[in-house]
């Protein structure tokens, strides 16, 4: 006798066909990864110099005093540069922001350096925790050095400029008046711009 083989019942045709499901969360979570990664690609292609202006109660009034030693041992007083465009710039040797502003830099005073006396005057101001060694170190790996660092270890300079974090870099011209701030990373166009348009209004 012959085997029965079961076979299956067609579909009702009164009932629809239910649509496969497919799962979202997975699909979800990739277009999120593919989202994350183009934004780190967009982020870590991008300039990190941000040349951020700040609001100073200082702006327009004489600079706090600043007198000590550069870390070669010369003498340091703010107020005998007179007659100069002056550029400070606030610098922690460990700071990482520092680091990398810091060819821009190189660039800013190799630019003034080349207008001769109208070009301004750069200043380093190393703070707290800092030490001559730690900073010699610093200008050793990462070159420039051509102007003054001054030692600040105390941080009374910080103090007095109201700087509560590195790097910052200030502007004060000829008649020791503060004409700009700049908080975070700078860049040599962006500084170099800054200076010229106030050297362009000034008198």
């Amino acid at each position: 006798m012959a085997g029965v083989m079961d076979v299956p019942a067609p579909p009702d045709e009164g009932e629809p066909t239910r649509a496969r499901r497919f799962p979202v969360a997975p699909i979800v979570a990739g277009v999120v990864a593919i989202v994350m990664v183009l934004v780190f690609v967009v982020l870590a292609g991008s300039d990190p110099v941000t040349d951020d202006k700040a609001d100073t109660p200082l702006l327009d009034r004489p600079a706090p005093t600043v007198v000590g030693e550069t870390i070669d041992g010369a003498s340091f007083d703010l107020a005998r540069r007179r007659g100069s465009w002056v550029v400070l710039n606030f610098f922690q040797s460990d700071c990482q922001p520092c680091k990398s502003e810091h060819e821009q830099l190189v660039q800013f005073a190799g630019q003034q350096a080349a207008l001769g006396s109208s070009g301004a005057e750069l200043y380093t101001i190393a703070t707290p925790p800092d030490t001559d060694e730690a900073v010699r170190d610093f200008f050793t790996t990462y070159g420039g050095g051509d102007w003054p660092v001054v030692r600040d270890y105390d941080g009374s300079a910080m103090v007095a400029f109201g700087v509560s974090k590195v790097p910052e870099t200030w502007i004060i011209d000829p008649d020791g008046i503060v004409r700009g701030r700049f908080i975070s990373e700078i860049s040599a166009s962006g500084l170099s711009q800054a200076l010229s348009q106030l050297q362009a209004s000034y008198g």
